[in-house]
């Protein structure tokens, strides 16, 4: 069976007498902005979802040099911090006429590899990243051929690149004077296992804070691929079993603090009314515990909106080799009823 011949964008033209370039208009929702008559723009709107009309994007791409297409690569798009960030980008990405593809590396440097090389040979106009430890040489090549990118999240050690981040110490040294000022001496702090420069950053202000105060530090850290198991949650309970004397807890991540309190409610439910605790990233669900759980709320929308405002100007000025922007927000504590004094 001979196979159907796909409908052109000159095909419409000619089918209802007006210019290719005006069903482009339409079709990329730019009518009303180039003066389309709405008479117009109803006819081309009406046709093509009469015969079903599939844009030709890679012709569309070799045509324009554009895919209008950015890959964002996280951690893991389950977590909650990473996928609200994903909304917000996607949402100013749509906004101007760009798709966004999602990916999640896990932290693991070869599959984040392989998502840059597979989507770099698809020629998409750019990278938004939350790198893994060790894909500098991937994103530095990645620069070097004018690829547009903008990390977020963590930065790379010895790597020039667009980034946006919070301020992790200065979050993590005032978190933890919190609990000081709030009469706790025994604070601990636990953390994830890798090298990445927001985690050392927060190691980095809970151990100023400690110091700083004459006490005791107590750090745990828990490898990357233990934080959700059993495992992980032995750690935890491990690690407080030996040391009865910490008073509070400093949980690095979201996903630990939710690690540990799973942990506390099936081994000692009553510890968590003991326990000063303050987590490093906000979630929905701290403000309905028992207690509701104090955290470093990170500025969703303003991260977003500025990786955001770097990405779409490398793409739309076509100047990605202008001088790198490190961005540096602070970071909110909110304080709950877990980190108030015992």
């Amino acid at each position: 069976m001979k196979k159907k011949k796909r409908v052109s964008l000159k095909d419409i033209a000619k089918a209802l007498n007006v210019s290719a370039t005006t069903i482009s208009f339409v079709l990329n929702g730019k009518g009303k902005e180039k003066k389309i008559s709405d008479e117009v723009i109803k006819k081309v709107e009406d046709y093509v979802k009469s015969i079903n009309y599939k844009p030709n994007f890679v012709a569309q791409s070799l045509r324009t040099g554009k895919t209008k297409i950015i890959v964002l690569m996280m951690e893991d798009i389950s977590n909650i911090f990473f996928a609200n960030i994903a909304r917000i980008i996607e949402d100013i990405a749509y906004d101007k006429d760009y798709k966004v593809l999602f990916c999640s590396h896990e932290n693991k440097d070869d599959k984040a590899r392989e998502f840059i090389n597979i989507f770099s040979g698809r020629q998409v106009d750019g990278f938004i990243i939350a790198p893994p430890a060790g894909i500098k040489d991937e994103i530095d090549q990645l620069q070097k051929n004018n690829t547009p990118v903008v990390l977020f999240d963590r930065s790379l050690e010895g790597l020039s690149s667009h980034c946006v981040m919070i301020n992790n110490q200065k979050a993590s040294y005032e978190g933890t004077k919190h609990l000081i000022e709030n009469s706790f001496k025994n604070i601990a702090f636990i953390t994830t296992a890798v090298q990445q420069a927001q985690m050392l950053n927060r190691l980095t202000g809970y151990t100023e804070a400690i110091d700083e105060a004459g006490l005791k530090s107590y750090v745990l850290q828990i490898p990357f691929n233990d934080v959700n198991s059993e495992k992980g949650r032995s750690m935890i309970h491990s690690f407080l079993s030996l040391n009865k004397e910490i008073d509070a807890v400093f949980f690095a991540t979201n996903y630990l603090t939710q690690s540990g309190i799973l942990m506390i409610k099936e081994t000692n439910p009553n510890l968590i009314n003991e326990l000063g605790v303050i987590t490093f990233d906000d979630n929905d669900l701290f403000q309905i515990y028992t207690p509701t759980i104090s955290a470093i709320a990170q500025p969703l929308e303003s991260i977003g909106q500025e990786v955001m405002r770097i990405m779409l100007m490398l793409l739309e000025n076509n100047t990605p080799s202008i001088e790198y922007k490190n961005v540096l927000i602070d970071a909110e504590l909110i304080a709950r009823e877990s980190s108030k004094p015992k």
